[in-house]
Order: C-alpha cells, then sequence, then structure tokens
C-alpha cells in the first residue's frame, strides 16, 4: 500500500527528500514506518497521521499521509 510521509526541519537532510509516496505492506504500523526511514532514533519527534497525533501502534491504511517534525521549543 502507498503511504505518503511528509518530514519536516533536520529529517529533511537525515533523508533527502521532505516529501515521498513509500511502499509499505499491509499491516505497518507508525512505528515501523518510522523503523524504515534513515532517522536518528534518539531525536524526540512529533508524528501526526492525516493530521491527528499517531501512536506507534497505529495500523496504517492506504493513502494515509504521516508528518513527522523535531520537536521544537522557544517563543
Amino acid at each position: 500500500m502507498k503511504i505518503k510521509v511528509k518530514l519536516i526541519g533536520p529529517f529533511v537532510y537525515d533523508t533527502g527528500y521532505s516529501e515521498n509516496e513509500l511502499e509499505v505492506p499491509a499491516g505497518t504500523t507508525v512505528d515501523s514506518l518510522l523503523a524504515l526511514l534513515p532517522l536518528s532514533q534518539h531525536r524526540p519527534r512529533i508524528v501526526t497521521r492525516n493530521g491527528k497525533a499517531a501512536a506507534a501502534q497505529e495500523v496504517l491504511a492506504e493513502g494515509d499521509r504521516i508528518a513527522v517534525s523535531p520537536i521544537y521549543s522557544g517563543g
């Protein structure tokens, strides 16, 4: 199934792209999708699925849009 992945900030440099469509097997979870990406596992991040917060064990569906952003602070 196809999933759209949007990366924000320094994650773009880690992967070499800001948006990509990935082919993943049925049953792929948010966590297993992130494991496929060359991102530092130690950097805190926020993950959304179709614009809403995503839990690590959520099973993805065809056409989902996943956004991954580092946690920023400041003001």
